[in-house]
């Protein structure tokens, strides 16, 4: 009997098979990267973010900027010329979910962190063309509105310190205050400028 034949004639032997297959080429391929020390350990410097980083991580995704900004610099010429050091696997380490993307309708922003000062980020991101005339970056006015209200910021900390963020006590029981008096526009901009900064200053 032929065997293949048999499979790809009967639909129910097609589809376990498959699924047992694409189950062990995802296990081969997924499974050793949790015990390979680059991708499990931090890299030096890193930090987890803090509360107001962390509440403009959460703005940055609320709002879709992954949608068309990449965090991942490749390890090829072209990009590192114009973005910085390669992106490393030990820098998302606190990356809950990470925001490596493929689209880029606008620039890599891995290595954004300390490049452009707070005020033009201000200006950026409240009007795109104020700075980059020939943007088609939509603008986000309402940011600069609303302030930061997050109640459940500390439960948040301690959630992720109980996945391996090394969170302090004192630091968590100063979250509250870290959000006091600031707007959304200043928590994307305290994200943005720490983004990439670990290692930035390698060549």
């Amino acid at each position: 009997m032929n065997l293949q034949k048999y499979v790809e004639e009967h639909t129910p032997w097609l589809i376990v098979l498959t699924l047992v297959l694409v189950s062990f080429g995802t296990i081969t391929q997924i499974v050793p990267l949790f015990f390979q020390h680059s991708t499990t350990t931090p890299v030096e410097g890193l930090k987890p973010y803090p509360a107001l980083q962390l509440e403009g991580r959460d703005i940055y995704i609320r709002e879709g900027c992954y949608n068309c900004h990449s965090q991942m610099i490749r390890p090829f010429r072209a990009e590192t010329e114009r973005y910085g050091h390669y992106s490393v696997a030990g820098e998302f380490v606190y990356d809950r979910p990470f925001q490596w993307g493929s689209k880029r309708t606008g620039p890599d922003l891995h290595r954004v962190g300390g490049r452009y000062s707070d005020d033009w980020h201000r200006v950026h991101l409240i009007n795109p063309r104020d700075v980059v005339p020939e943007s088609i970056m939509p603008s986000y006015p309402w940011l600069a509105e609303n302030a930061v209200h997050d109640p459940d910021i500390q439960t948040k900390m301690e959630r992720l310190r109980l996945l391996g963020h090394p969170y302090t006590d004192e630091e968590i029981a100063a979250a509250p205050a870290a959000l006091e008096g600031k707007t959304e526009l200043d928590a994307v901009i305290a994200y943005l400028q720490g983004l990439g900064t670990s290692i930035a200053h390698r060549k």
